[in-house]
């Protein structure tokens, strides 16, 4: 449980950031607390996406990763962080990442600061 947690606020860490950095990556709300309560369920979200979705997309494009020498993982990012938008948005939470080429940049963002988050923050369980 507590590695779950702690996942989770690297995730939200991250999207944080990629929402800092990027125009077309937006989190809208009222106060910072609201909008720091969306970023962890989006964390979640995003985390089940990545547990759920992301190993059966990376066998179906198995010959791509192939072929890119592993490039294509961006593009697999920048989806399941499409992906997590769609489904924010279902959800009604109030965050959007506009465009495929941001999402693309956005998941390289996601993945640099979430792999350095996840070094420094203890992950027993």
């Amino acid at each position: 449980m507590k590695n779950f947690l702690v996942k989770t606020i690297a995730n939200a860490g991250a999207l944080a950031v990629a929402v800092w950095l990027l125009d077309k990556i937006t989190l809208t709300g009222g106060s910072t607390g609201r909008k720091a309560a969306t970023l962890i369920v989006v964390a979640v979200v995003f985390g089940l996406v990545n547990l759920l979705i992301k190993p059966i997309v990376r066998v179906l494009t198995l010959p791509l990763f192939i072929l890119t020498l592993g490039l294509f993982t961006l593009v697999v990012n920048a989806l399941m962080l499409l992906l997590t938008s769609w489904l924010a948005d279902k959800l009604d939470l109030s965050f959007h990442v506009e465009g495929f080429w941001t999402a693309v940049l956005g998941g390289l963002i996601v993945s640099i600061v979430s792999w350095a988050l996840n070094a420094f923050l203890p992950d027993e369980d």
